[in-house]
């Protein structure tokens, strides 16, 4: 019997993957991966400016979580991942405004409460406001709603609360609210001597400080005073009164009824500044106002700008839809009022008016990296004792 060969063909070997191929692969997956954990878990973010100082420094680089509020479904799909406004170290635009998605907020675990340090794209980049807050916010410029700047400050005021500021303290509802722990305000040190002032403020942590001048208000020293201008806490403030060579200590505050320029919002009508604002009550969705002449002034900007309404014209005090005045209006969104803890040196919710809820990003949970722009040493140069601190 004869036997008969079976032949297999050889199985055809898997092409392997040339270096360059698998180096595309890694940083597409990475990309990818990077980017759906920067949308939907949290995102990096760092302090450029002072103004939630002593609370958060200059160059603290903080997480912040989107899953505590939920986090919002783009609104510009075309932009280049990993970027914000512009592509990394260039002037270039990062995105094309052709396509705009309606926005929908992911279930969160939390709505956003009073006293909590938020981040926020900042509304004033509307393509309607962006020219009128110039005086406030030098360099703006008109972005789409979810690429807007980014801005992080407390909110003391969620939607429907009565707010006001009566010589510098908050009241939410007739209730004075907690300050924050390192909550920052101006005062001025008398002092009788000449100061050291790398010994007694930079070593106490108050860098914003100025020697007082004519320039200042004269209502702050009698004509034989001498001393500083400084921004710091109130618990630091009371260990500067102890030295021997300060004379007193008062916190610096506006009068009731001396109005501040650029302050929101920009009415006759109305005569607020920094240290006495208010009463204003926050837009909360569903509650109907009656749009008088104060109120057209309050929430003209919300109704026109950011609720989601065609045709509506705000200007002269006035305000019109598709050509007839309103005299009501049903807010359609909630919207909450931010400041900054550095009190005095802050550009928030007094100045600019109110956040909408879809312009929430996400709450700044922790520090993990603090690195001071002017250290005293090269050793100094990283704050140890900032690093992976809770926010309060």
């Amino acid at each position: 019997m004869q036997s008969t060969e079976v032949f297999q063909k050889p199985a055809e070997q898997k092409k392997k993957k040339t270096p360059l191929r698998e180096w595309l692969d890694s940083v597409l997956f990475a990309v990818v991966a990077a980017t759906l954990i920067r949308w939907l878990f949290f995102s990096a973010f760092v302090i450029p400016t002072p103004s939630m100082e002593n609370s958060l420094l200059v160059g603290d680089y903080l997480f912040v979580s989107r899953l505590n509020y939920g986090t919002t479904t783009p609104i510009t799909p075309l932009q280049v991942p990993l970027t914000h406004q512009t592509i990394w170290g260039t002037q270039i635009p990062s995105y094309l405004d052709w396509i705009q998605l309606p926005q929908y907020r992911l279930p969160g675990f939390s709505e956003v409460k009073n006293g909590d340090v938020v981040v926020f794209n900042l509304p004033v980049e509307h393509p309607k406001a962006y020219q009128k807050y110039s005086n406030v916010l030098p360099d703006l410029h008109p972005h789409p709603a979810d690429l807007r700047s980014n801005y992080i400050k407390r909110c003391v005021g969620i939607a429907g609360d009565k707010l006001e500021i009566r010589a510098g303290q908050v009241y939410v509802n007739g209730k004075a609210q907690e300050n924050p722990v390192r909550m920052q305000n101006e005062y001025f040190i008398s002092v009788n001597t000449a100061v050291n002032e790398e010994n007694i403020f930079r070593k106490n942590g108050i860098t914003d400080y100025a020697q007082f001048t004519e320039t200042f208000d004269d209502t702050i020293a009698a004509n034989d005073e001498s001393g500083y201008i400084v921004k710091t806490t109130p618990d630091l403030a009371a260990k500067i009164k102890t030295y021997d060579f300060v004379k007193r200590i008062e916190p610096i505050l506006l009068s009731k009824g001396l109005k501040e320029p650029f302050l929101f919002p920009s009415s006759d009508l109305i005569d607020w500044n920094k240290d006495n604002y208010g009463p204003i009550v926050v837009p909360k969705k569903g509650i109907k106002v009656a749009l008088t002449d104060v109120n057209i002034a309050l929430y003209g900007e919300v109704i026109q700008n950011y609720d989601g309404n065609d045709n509506v014209v705000f200007e002269n005090g006035k305000i019109t839809q598709n050509g007839l005045p309103l005299t009501e209006y049903t807010f359609k969104q909630d919207y909450f009022f931010m400041m900054g803890d550095n009190r005095h040196n802050s550009a928030d919710s007094r100045y600019w008016g109110f956040v909408p809820k879809d312009h929430i990003v996400g709450k700044a949970v922790f520090v993990w990296m603090s690195i001071d722009p002017n250290p005293t040493s090269l050793l100094g140069k990283i704050r140890w004792d900032r690093i992976f601190r809770i926010i309060q």
